[in-house]
């Protein structure tokens, strides 16, 4: 009893580590090659589950050590009460367990098989599909997003968005756990051989089909059509010690922008920690620095206002002759960070950590804004992980997306990194063009199929550099058709419950059936 117990629990801790592995694919570590192969132990655990039950708990546990690793930066603000979270979240991938057993247990034949690279992807996608709920924190970290330069990977993601990346990561790792179980099983019995190679085989040839497939998709996929350019200044400000010590910096280095004749000059996230209506004396110093460098600048203004209550953040164009057109209010904010949910039953989080002691205040819609004659649409720092902004604002005519973020609190830590790499994501996605401008952090361009451009700033850079970005037209098919690979699973997962339910009633008549006492003879 005693040895089952802690075979029993040495099996969950490992389920702990093996969740964990997927995030070396995110940046910092980069290690993108690893996503095709990463979620293989953790599911081999859960196959191989006694129960139901248990497998449950792997896909629980694995679930909580992804979440830990992935946003393991976030310690320093939430303290202890990142495992609360990560387990709360971790819950999600609990009936994942639960499938992974159902459809790959033992020795599937063909069928079960092919069954389980529909099923076993779409449950994978409905957890995405839940944790994307901005109140759980939004979708950072979908496992697609590790594949961010991956030039395939971002031809699929203007199909599909990062879903369908996302999709098809998982079934390579459904298939190669088939042919793992089965080499195994193999190698440690002489039972059932052919069944096994039948096994194998079939892994073969799901993972040759998803290559030949995914090649597919990518060439045959419509490109943006490159229609002329514009030139962007991003201007990083970096680490400063007061708002005002930030603004003389940001001003400082927008004049070392004169005569590169950029069309659009941008700030990041938090660069104006002041009401601009109530100082017009910092208006007239942006707008003499746009006289100065013949462009309009985006700021970002953090602060509280004087037209309505509360602490807003948001996106200002300011021209020559001061703010130009409707200022940008974040609308998705970051929980903890600027808003703690349910404050009366969470607000302790701030004894604990750095969370938001005043909730922000959230915008209303998107803004479109005009530079130099182009379209474009701003998005505030965490609003870059939701696929569907930056779709809506490439819908509505934006010819170029603009991004401003800063990671103040995590410079050290992978979240640089990880933010930086969506604005290729949502490039691709989208068919637009997408600027990345930090505060601090990370700062970089994307085209509209996701390749950089220009200069990338590190998170150790204080200065302000200008890239050529070519402008694109056209319509992705992510954009037309919006999250098809998400109600596609879902068909599939209700298509598989409804037979779960037919099998089930089955199952039971035949029970019923045979527990009948038989008619008395006469």
């Amino acid at each position: 009893m005693r040895k089952a117990l802690a075979s029993r629990w040495g099996r969950r801790g490992l389920a702990v580590l093996a969740g964990s592995v997927p995030a070396l694919a995110f940046p910092a570590p980069s290690l993108w090659w690893l996503a095709y192969g990463a979620l293989v132990p953790w599911m081999l655990l859960a196959r191989s589950a006694r129960s139901g039950r248990e497998a449950a708990v792997m896909g629980w546990l694995g679930g909580t050590g992804f979440m830990l690793a992935l946003h393991h930066w976030l310690v320093p603000s939430l303290h202890v009460f990142i495992l609360l979270i990560a387990a709360l979240i971790g819950l999600l991938w609990a009936p994942w367990g639960w499938l992974v057993r159902r459809m790959l247990r033992g020795t599937p034949g063909p069928g079960r098989i092919a069954g389980a690279v529909a099923v076993v992807p779409s449950g994978w996608l409905l957890v995405e599909l839940i944790r994307s709920w901005e109140y759980l924190g939004g979708p950072w970290g979908l496992y697609g997003a590790t594949q961010w330069q991956v030039g395939p990977a971002l031809r699929l993601a203007s199909v599909g968005g990062v879903w369908l990346v996302s999709f098809l990561l998982v079934a390579v790792n459904t298939a190669l756990v088939v042919a793992v179980a089965g080499g195994l099983g193999a190698a440690g019995a002489a039972r059932a051989p052919r069944a096994r190679a039948a096994a194998c085989a079939a892994a073969a040839v799901v993972l040759g089909a998803t290559t030949v497939g995914t090649a597919a998709v990518s060439a045959w996929a419509p490109r943006p059509e490159r229609t002329g350019g514009t030139r962007v200044a991003l201007v990083q400000i970096g680490l400063t010690d007061s708002p005002s010590e930030r603004f003389d910096r940001g001003e400082r280095l927008t004049r070392e922008l004169a005569g590169q004749d950029p069309d659009l000059v941008v700030w990041g996230e938090s660069s104006v920690g002041y009401d601009l209506g109530a100082r017009p004396d910092l208006v007239k110093r942006l707008s003499a620095l746009a006289s100065r460098t013949g462009a309009s600048i985006l700021v970002n203004v953090d602060s509280r206002r004087a037209d309505a209550p509360g602490i807003y953040k948001s996106s200002v164009l300011v021209g020559p002759h001061g703010p130009v057109g409707q200022r940008y209010d974040k609308m998705r904010l970051v929980p903890f960070g600027e808003y703690i949910p349910a404050r009366s039953m969470l607000g302790w989080a701030t004894s604990v950590g750095r969370a938001a002691g005043e909730d922000r205040r959230r915008g209303t819609e998107p803004v479109m804004m005009r530079a130099d004659g182009v379209r474009f649409g701003p998005l505030i720092c965490f609003e870059t992980a939701f696929p569907d902004m930056s779709r809506h604002l490439a819908s509505e005519g934006a010819r170029l997306l603009v991004a401003q973020s800063a990671t103040s609190s995590f410079q050290e830590s992978w979240a640089p990194q990880q933010h930086a790499s969506l604005a290729a994501l949502r490039a691709a996605e989208s068919g637009r063009p997408m600027v990345h401008a930090t505060l601090t952090g990370v700062s970089a361009v994307h085209d509209a199929e996701g390749e950089p451009v220009g200069k990338r700033l590190g998170t150790d850079a204080s200065a302000a550099t200008v890239a050529d970005v070519p402008l694109a037209s056209g319509t992705t098919l992510y954009v037309r058709f919006g999250d098809w690979p998400v109600r596609t699973a879902l068909t599939v997962l209700v298509a598989f419950g409804a037979l779960e339910g037919a099998r089930a009633l089955r199952a039971r008549r035949a029970r019923e059936a045979v527990t009948l006492p038989a008619p008395a003879r006469r």
